[in-house]
This record gives structure tokens, sequence and C-alpha cells, in this order.
């Protein structure tokens, strides 16, 4: 099943997508709602990010390869992590499908692209075994986790390097029913595909994250946790289109711009 979150009319709204149309809903979908009874079609609406997180997580070097490429620019060594390493992100920085990728004009040429799988938490979770730990998920979306690699360099943390307006586009929707043993994360840049890894391939899978984590930290309704990406992006510029499919949830698509 799939939810999105989209703006019509002015106003912001929830809604179950049904081939070409979504029905709209009172109330949130991992939560208490009912069918308004009115409908539109995808194409006269704008889908927005699908959940605005209380607290937007992000899981830290979690495929092999990208893990030597960040050895390779100066991270700390190629050594795989012994166990789940978690970081956040900035809500400001959320942006939906379709919204500009909007790059200022004191950017680096190394503006890089990073395709994530993007966890939903859909229910309050606390201590949660690994067996148990998928209880707490309503779905999955895609994210892009735009990167500019000079300030992650220089800067002391990477609060303009990941979270820069509109650097975090996410969509295009929420699916709740994903396969990820089956499931392929592939990227194309303008047309042209650039990667393509199987998405669950990780170090350390969803219920692993979700278990470690909430042995710390409670996980809310709405929280969504990005869960790494695999390879190395090209350099982007403005103009160039980005678009990440994963298979069973859908593509997302965004367009680099030049900022001020």
């Amino acid at each position: 099943m799939r939810w999105a979150r989209y703006e019509q009319g002015g106003a912001v709204h929830h809604g179950q997508v049904q081939g070409e149309q979504v029905l709209e809903i009172d109330g949130l979908p991992w939560g208490e709602h009912r069918p308004t009874g009115r409908r539109a079609a995808l194409s006269a609406v704008r889908l927005l990010a699908p959940v605005v997180p209380p607290t937007f997580y992000a899981a830290g070097l979690n495929y092999t390869q990208h893990l030597k490429h960040y050895a390779a620019l100066g991270g700390p060594g190629a050594k795989i992590p012994e166990k789940p390493d978690i970081g956040y992100r900035a809500v400001n920085a959320l942006s939906g499908p379709e919204a500009p990728i909007v790059v200022p004009r004191d950017a680096g040429p190394h503006v890089h692209y990073e395709a994530e799988l993007v966890v939903v938490i859909g229910k309050t979770a606390r201590r949660l075994s690994h067996a148990d730990a998928l209880s707490c998920v309503f779905g999955y979306t895609i994210g892009n986790d735009v990167s500019e690699r000079d300030w992650q360099k220089v800067d002391r943390t990477l609060w303009r390097a990941k979270n820069t307006d509109t650097w975090k586009p996410m969509g295009p929707w929420i699916e709740t029913d994903v396969d990820l043993a089956k499931a392929r994360t592939r990227v194309r840049v303008n047309g042209k595909q650039t990667i393509d890894f199987p998405t669950g391939e990780m170090l350390f899978d969803v219920p692993t994250y979700i278990s470690a984590m909430t042995r710390y930290v409670t996980l809310h309704p709405g929280d969504v946790i990005w869960m790494g990406t695999e390879g190395v992006s090209p350099d982007l510029k403005a103009g160039d289109v980005c678009e990440i499919e994963i298979t069973g949830i859908g593509t997302l698509r965004n367009t680099l711009q030049a900022g001020e």
C-alpha cells in the first residue's frame, strides 16, 4: 500500500495512492485515520516529502564500497565498523519529489548524490529485540542525501555539507509492502545509469539498526532512518537531473539548480 503527502489548493493532505489517483484521508497513515471521500489525480497534486519526521536519523557508512571511498577522501580509515553508527540530519533540508536541489554559489565542484533506503517508523519503540525490530516499521521510502565533499572535509560538523536547504529530497511516497531481499537501488543522472546495487546488502540491516538504537533512544511514529548508500557519485552540477529508483517503492526525481 502506498501513502502520499501532497499539496492541493494551498492545503496539505495525506492520502492513499491507488493507480493514478490519491484518496484523501483525515489523520495520519500510521495513526488513526478515516477516508474523506475526496480523491484527486496524481497529476493534479504536488507530492511533498511523505513525512516530516520528529527526529531524522541517518545511518553512517553502511555499504562496503562507499566506506572505502570515504576512507580515500580522508575519513578515519577503511576498517569495517563493528557496530551500527547513527547520526542525524536536519528537517530544514527536507524537500519532495521533483523539487529543485538548490546548490549555493560558493559550493565546490564535488556535490554528490547518496541514494538511500528510508525506514519510516509507525509505532513507539523502545528496547526492541532483533526479532521484533520490524514491528515498529510502517513502511519505506527513498532519500537522496546530497553532500558537498569539500565542506564535509573542512567543517567541524555536517551542518552545511549535508544539511543545506533542499538537500534532502525524500519520496515519492511511503510503500508499506517491500521485499528488501529482492530490492535493487539504481541511480540515473540525465538518463544515464550510474550505479545499481542490491538495496538489502548492508553491513547492518534494518532490524540490527533498530534494535541497537532502541536500546538507548525511543523511536516515535513518523521518525525516519536513512540507511546509507553504496558506491561513488559523479560530480553534479546545475541542470543535472538525478533519479533514484528502488524496486518495489518507486522513483525519486530531482533537478539541481544554481543558487545564490
